[in-house]
């Protein structure tokens, strides 16, 4: 079967910047699952998979407009240290969450200041071409309420309990 949308692929994946410094792989963990058509993963990637099969191995360039999107100066600000949980660990460079009213926020600590910490709440991958090596290991027909859903259930996906909740 190919992957095409409406279809769950089930995957490793190893993701570089485009000058080859690698970023992070899956291949110590439990294989990914996604839905396909239902943007659960990056968009470039996610039509990279389009006509694939299990046993493919494929390499999948994708560019910011297709990733985490460009950079955007705007979104450095300078937010006081009471909002951070972790404010007296917070160092230049790390990355961090921020709870905001729309829900957790990653972010990039640029500098730590006596009473106040300036970050980039751009993406940390946000600007960059990101070049993935994907094996596929399994695609399947999703069912009716996983694209309902928008998501995969069961093995690598979400479990709902009788009362309709994620866990």
């Amino acid at each position: 079967m190919q992957a095409d949308n409406n279809t769950v692929v089930r995957f490793h994946y190893d993701v570089a910047l485009a000058d080859g410094t690698p970023i992070e792989s899956s291949r110590s963990q439990e294989p990914l699952s996604a839905l396909i058509g239902a943007r659960n993963i990056v968009p470039g990637l996610e039509a990279a998979f389009i006509g694939k099969q299990a046993g493919d191995r494929f390499e999948a360039t994708v560019t910011p407009e297709q990733g985490y999107g460009a950079r955007h100066q705007g979104l450095v600000q300078r937010i006081p240290k009471k909002f951070f949980h972790d404010a007296h660990t917070l160092k230049p460079g790390m990355t961090t969450i921020l709870n905001t009213k729309e829900g957790p926020r990653a972010l990039t600590v640029l500098k730590v200041g006596m009473s106040v910490v300036d970050v980039d709440l751009n993406h940390p991958l946000a600007g960059e071409t990101l070049v993935f090596t994907v094996d596929v290991l399994e695609v399947r027909a999703a069912d009716a309420g996983e694209i309902e859903h928008g998501h995969v259930h069961g093995e690598g996906g979400h479990a709902h309990s009788e009362d309709g909740h994620q866990h």
